[in-house]
């Protein structure tokens, strides 16, 4: 089943070229960028909010998952990007929430702990899934789909920034990622490309 949303995405990359990675909410035309190849995501483990392991291969056995990395201290676009997440979630039936899991793995372990993350994921929406884990553990993941993960320095404040992805990826049950998203993304665009995808799958 996933594997035919592979191919379904491959035959419809030459449309998204042409319309510069992204089309219309109509029809069958998608928003996100179809990635060819798609990433092969590490099975490398993390931490749930429980303190239970937790792979984004072996452990995320939907159709399909969205994935998203950033750091609750995040002062701008993790809580943009996670307020589309919920909304979108918003958006689907229950069949379409039954087939989808969102995660969200924290690019700060040092502050992130399973608790804070636990909070932080659901002051958005309680289905979203969070992900703490060993900084290497997570940086190897983040690598997988290309996301770089840097602490940077200490700001005056005391605090630091942390350098994180801002895009949305999906991740199928062959464990690898065919199509991602920008941070900009609407609700509305993502959820109709959701529901095409699981309709396809």
């Amino acid at each position: 089943m996933a594997r035919r949303r592979a191919l379904v995405l491959a035959a419809l990359l030459p449309l998204l070229a042409a319309c510069g990675g992204a089309g219309s909410a109509q029809g069958t035309d998608l928003n996100g960028t179809v990635l060819d190849p798609p990433f092969e995501v590490s099975s490398t483990p993390l931490v749930d909010t429980a303190g239970d392991s937790y792979s984004l291969t072996d452990d995320t056995d939907k159709p399909l998952t969205l994935v998203f990395f950033g750091y609750t201290n995040c002062p701008d676009i993790c809580g943009q990007v996670m307020a589309t997440l919920a909304g979108t979630l918003a958006r689907l039936d229950d069949a379409e929430l039954d087939d989808l899991d969102v995660v969200f793995v924290t690019t700060d372990p040092a502050r992130d702990d399973e608790a804070t993350v636990e909070r932080y994921v659901d002051a958005f929406d309680p289905s979203i899934i969070g992900l703490t884990g060993a900084l290497g553990d997570i940086v190897t993941v983040g690598n997988s789909l290309a996301v770089g993960i840097d602490k940077g320095e200490k700001m005056p404040s005391g605090g630091y920034d942390v350098t994180h992805g801002t895009r949305i990826y999906a991740v199928d049950g062959d464990d690898e990622s065919p199509m991602m998203w920008d941070q900009d993304v609407s609700q509305a665009q993502l959820a109709h490309d959701v529901t095409v995808l699981l309709d396809e799958g």
